[in-house]
């Protein structure tokens, strides 16, 4: 589940030479426009290999996709205010990188999790309770989910704006939880 134009390259071409498994490839339509640096050389990223978008002290936001440049531009505005957020791309969603986000909420104390998924069942739900189970120890605050309502998708664009998490959603999450 890239968010970058490498990122993309790197995980389409080892699901694509992955000859033990079946592989989903979810590819988010508002990435679609992104531009990035991309190698012509052939290169892999391997599966269950999150990536830290961006270091921070003060927060950990798991985020993936598009989510994950809602969350850069709510770290962006906050940096303004002295909040040093951490963002975390899981890049495959199984295998999941479990370590590199528990060591991040045992460096932050703090939990963001940002999901374009419903509320329940859901991956935001699933590092919630990753956190929960293997990190409680090490938060300071409660985990905070930023998701749509428990809603169909509206069909009115103006309405799909309101529905998706925004980065204003996102930083009143983040300030919530501090």
């Amino acid at each position: 589940m890239p968010s970058t134009p490498y990122d993309a390259k790197g995980l389409l071409l080892t699901a694509v030479l992955d000859e033990e498994d079946p592989v989903i490839f979810i590819e988010h339509k508002m990435l679609y426009g992104i531009r990035g640096p991309v190698p012509e050389e052939p290169y892999k990223i391997p599966f269950g290999v999150a990536d830290i978008k961006r270091e921070g002290k003060d927060v950990t936001v798991v985020a993936t996709a598009w989510m994950v440049h809602k969350a850069l531009e709510a770290a962006e505005k906050l940096r303004g205010e002295g909040i040093d957020v951490e963002i975390i791309d899981p890049r495959t969603l199984v295998p999941l990188d479990v370590d590199t986000i528990l060591k991040s909420i045992k460096k932050t104390g703090r939990l963001v999790v940002v999901d374009e998924g419903y509320p329940r069942a859901s991956f935001a739900t699933d590092i919630a309770a990753l956190a929960a189970s293997r990190a409680f120890e090490d938060l300071q605050a409660p985990v905070k989910l930023v998701t749509p309502p428990a809603t169909p998708v509206p069909f009115s664009e103006a309405l799909e704006r309101e529905w998706i998490p925004s980065t204003e959603k996102i930083i009143k999450a983040i300030r919530e939880g501090l």
